[in-house]
């Protein structure tokens, strides 16, 4: 008689745990929206009233957008590396 051996089964466990990551991450991509709101009218307010825009203020805005990135790369199951507050603030 043949049987074939099955592939072994990743423990329950294990997405339990990335379950309760992933409803971390999105609370905080929630979160990470209103900020990003905010960045987006306190950059247009500086460009209107200080004759442009402020650099600390781009730049974390482009390190808010890699955040994102992390979101939806980790949320999307194609990187198993949790984001920030997991690991460092990219």
């Amino acid at each position: 008689m043949d049987e074939s051996i099955a592939p072994p089964v990743a423990p329950q466990r294990s997405l339990w745990s990335r379950f309760l990551y992933m409803l971390l991450a999105g609370v905080a991509m929630y979160l990470a929206t209103w900020v990003l709101a905010f960045v987006a009218i306190l950059q247009l307010a500086l460009t209107a009233f200080a004759g442009g825009p402020n650099p600390r203020v781009q730049s974390f805005g482009a390190s808010l957008g890699r955040y994102f990135g992390q979101l939806a790369r980790f949320l999307t199951f194609d990187s198993e590396d949790a984001p920030f507050p997991f690991a460092d603030w990219p």
